[in-house]
């Protein structure tokens, strides 16, 4: 009689495994591709938006926005983001290659759309000014990161600099609330609430 139920037990465990099995790669699968989408477009932002400043306010004045508070202006940054650091220009290149290849390497334990948002804007940001560290003047590696968007008494940047931003002020709140990039803490909760008696 006990052979019988633990033979019942496994054969019901098993299906239980194989949905969960199939549950994770398709969260996974989701979170990787919000992750690539919200690369993707970060990028295709920022590239198009420098291309368009660099054509429309290189050699002129300012563009105001809302007065002298918000401007549009061509700087070539050889800094950080927004202008900081410009002595710096080779360690800011590794640094935005470091973050590339980090984010690379966890992806694939992604199960957690906001963490692949969080993700998708620092990736796409990171390559947004890789782009131009390794494409424009002065050199390879070198190159200047065009920023256009001046704001008074703060800093110059791009939109690569402000998703690089709003991707690490996601990370630090999804890390606050202890949620882990597979989301273990938000199905520990789930879990923890199945089980308790009602």
């Amino acid at each position: 009689m006990e052979q019988i139920i633990s033979t019942d037990n496994a054969s019901q465990s098993q299906p239980e495994t194989a949905t969960r099995g199939v549950d994770e790669r398709a969260l996974t699968r989701g979170s990787l591709t919000a992750l690539l989408v919200a690369a993707a477009l970060t990028y295709a932002l920022d590239l198009g938006s420098k291309v368009v400043a660099v054509s429309r306010l290189e050699g002129q004045e300012p563009v105001a926005i809302a007065g002298r508070v918000l401007t549009l202006q061509l700087f070539r940054n050889s800094g950080a983001a927004f202008s900081s650091g410009q002595a710096f220009t080779g360690v800011f290149t590794a640094i935005s290659a470091a973050v590339v290849v980090v984010i690379a390497r966890v992806a694939h334990r992604l199960q957690n759309l906001p963490w692949a948002v969080a993700l998708g804007l620092l990736l796409g940001g990171a390559l947004g000014n890789l782009t131009d560290r390794i494409f424009r003047a002065p050199g390879v590696f070198r190159g200047h990161v065009v920023d256009f968007i001046s704001v008074e008494h703060f800093a110059v940047f791009n939109l690569a600099d402000s998703a690089i931003v709003c991707g690490g002020a996601l990370v630090v709140l999804l890390s606050f609330l202890g949620t882990s990039l597979d989301g273990s803490a938000l199905q520990d909760r789930r879990d923890r609430s199945i089980r308790a008696p009602r």
